[in-house]
């Protein structure tokens, strides 16, 4: 099948996003992908604010952009806009990154006044990098997600229901098996 870059723009090592885009990795393996996680609060925040294009970090998800057939970007929102450590790398990846990627764009936040976010913010930064599909996004509030205490995640029954579809078309996409929505421009 394909190889899926699985890309968390949240600072927070114990974040929401992060967790579930984990929990969507798994779907996304027993679906028969290959799917490599970046979190992107690893890469060295000299070289994220220094704009070091040569640093060995950077230059590694450069290659993983580049090696992926998909990418899926979890984002928390602030301010109605994706995370800043999220923008620092995709302003240090090449022009056209996501030329012939499918994408899938994911967003958490704590309110519904967010939600467009993905539309409005996230969206056309990923068009204006080339990716050949954007499937539709989805947003999951917070409160949705919480985190059991032996670390495994639980999302809401409605939550839950609501992204498999939104997974399994991006899965689709990846198999050239769905129509896909176009990015917006």
């Amino acid at each position: 099948m394909a190889t899926v870059l699985s890309v968390s723009g949240s600072p927070s090592a114990s974040s929401r996003t992060g967790r579930l885009l984990r929990h969507l990795d798994r779907r996304l393996t027993a679906q028969g992908h290959e799917v490599i996680p970046l979190d992107v609060r690893t890469i060295p925040a000299e070289a994220l604010l220094g704009a070091d294009f040569r640093h060995p970090a950077i230059v590694e998800a450069t290659e993983l952009f580049a090696r992926a057939d998909g990418v899926v970007v979890g984002t928390p929102v602030y301010k109605a806009s994706y995370s800043g450590v999220l923008k620092a790398l995709l302003d240090l990846l090449p022009q056209y990154a996501l030329t012939g990627k499918t994408v899938l764009p994911l967003a958490t936040g704590g309110s519904v006044a967010h939600v467009l976010a993905i539309d409005y913010a996230l969206r056309p930064v990923l068009n204006s990098m080339g990716a050949a599909h954007i499937v539709q996004g989805w947003f999951t509030l917070d409160k949705d997600i919480t985190v059991r205490e032996d670390g495994t995640l639980a999302l809401a029954p409605a939550a839950a229901e609501a992204l498999v579809p939104v997974v399994d078309q991006f899965s689709a996409a990846l198999a050239g098996r769905a129509p896909v929505l176009a990015a917006a421009g």
